[in-house]
């Protein structure tokens, strides 16, 4: 046996090979802890002020499966493991995607997908968790504040494949206050005014585009970027708004992606008003126990008059959960179609050019198959996000057949 550690003394400890003594004198082991698979069942939330540790029952040795011998830890278990006993593994923070799994449910059925965390929250002894909280990811808010026990959520860039754009001076604010503050070195930046009336941004060679230092507060506009990789006048896509300065520099909200568009006749829904509805209408799901853990929509043209077709996928957040029952989903529709602009609004009651929306339910672990399609296809897994509007006749085609049931809007009030 080379060494062993002993989690009660938190030290590594020479075997009685001669050899092993030789081996601590050339090369240091370093101080770790490799916690067993099981260690989710009795990890609990440190104070700063005492580390945390195993039970005495989990003291071993880190022994080799291939050889019966014991073996120091390899690079990679050195880097998932705890952190050193000088240190409390309270201050460590995880990075998480935002994604929680969700176990399955039976088909046929609208109930939502049944999970829970552990009595110390999913993620353990952590003190908070990086992640994007805004645009389209902030429907994953409330899901990761049940999971991490209300842990607080540190937003700290803004960034794409292209280049870095800025940083939240302030990563633990609430979510729906997050800006950020443009870096001038990373590129050239420069913004297009986007009109207030019609939401669309000019064109770039109108010789409309506005310089860092001449932006209004209060006023939207598209990004474009220039970098030192060679990308001339790119246009990202994003919409952001000014909400301040930081002394001279000026600091922006993500508001939402340009192209997410739906629309039927006149009418036209971006990507912040449709995650506003789906918002106001999960809220009818709370006294159910039950939230929507992923959603995408699609302007369906197939019948006459054209109707918005949101598709859901259902999630459990309570012990006490029950089944969704019809009426509430009807009642979902409905809510969505109030939350809706004036625009889509005339055209469903005055002269009828658009149908009823419809909520379509999923059966759990539709989106895993739809990021797996994508994936499949060559997308990248670390950049994917679940469309918020399809179009692709496959994409269509796999959430239809997943499909357990269907809701309609009975009216408008008005």
């Amino acid at each position: 046996e080379l060494a062993s550690f002993d989690y009660q003394s938190d030290k590594w400890t020479p075997g009685a090979d001669p050899d092993s003594v030789r081996h601590f004198a050339k090369r240091p082991l370093p101080l770790v802890r490799i916690y067993p698979q099981d260690t989710p069942k009795f990890a609990t939330r440190c104070s700063a002020s005492a580390p945390c540790s195993p039970p005495a029952s989990c003291a071993r040795s880190v022994s080799s499966s291939s050889t019966g011998r014991s073996s120091p830890p390899t690079s990679r278990q050195a880097r998932s493991a705890h952190a050193s006993p000088t240190r409390p593994c309270a201050r460590r923070s995880r990075a998480s995607s935002g994604r929680i799994p969700s176990s399955p449910s039976s088909s046929g059925t609208s109930a939502a997908t049944t999970t829970g965390p552990t009595s110390s929250g999913a993620f353990g002894p952590t003190r908070s968790i990086s992640t994007s909280s805004t645009g389209a990811m902030a429907q994953y808010i409330g899901i990761l504040k049940y999971y991490s026990g209300d842990l607080p959520m540190a937003c700290t860039m803004y960034a794409s494949s292209e280049c870095y754009f800025g940083l939240n001076l302030r990563p633990l604010c609430d979510p729906s206050e997050v800006s950020y503050t443009i870096m001038p070195n990373m590129g050239y930046f420069e913004f297009l005014p986007v009109d207030e009336a019609t939401g669309a941004a000019s064109c770039v060679d109108a010789g409309n585009l506005v310089d860092l230092a001449r932006v209004e507060a209060g006023r939207e506009y598209e990004l474009v970027i220039t970098t030192y990789a060679g990308l001339n006048l790119y246009r990202v896509s994003d919409v952001l708004r000014v909400t301040g300065f930081h002394n001279a520099a000026p600091q922006f909200q993500f508001v939402r992606r340009k192209n997410v568009l739906l629309s039927i006749e006149s009418d036209k829904t971006d990507e912040a008003e449709l995650q506003l509805a789906v918002e106001r209408a999960s809220a009818l799901l709370r006294p159910h126990g039950a939230s929507v853990a992923e959603y995408t929509s699609q302007a369906c043209t197939k019948s006459i008059p054209g109707h918005y077709v949101v598709y859901w996928e259902l999630l459990s957040t309570g012990a006490g959960a029950t089944a969704v029952d019809k009426a509430t989903l009807d009642a979902c529709c409905l809510e969505m179609e109030e939350a809706l602009n004036t625009v889509y609004r005339q055209s469903r009651v005055a002269d009828g050019s658009i149908g009823l929306l419809e909520i379509r339910v999923v059966r759990a672990g539709t989106f895993e198959e739809l990021m797996d399609y994508a994936i499949s296809r060559g997308a990248s897994i670390n950049q994917y996000k679940a469309p918020r509007c399809v179009t692709f006749p496959p994409i269509i085609e796999l959430l239809d057949s997943r499909v357990v049931s269907s809701h309609f809007s009975p009216a408008l009030r008005h």
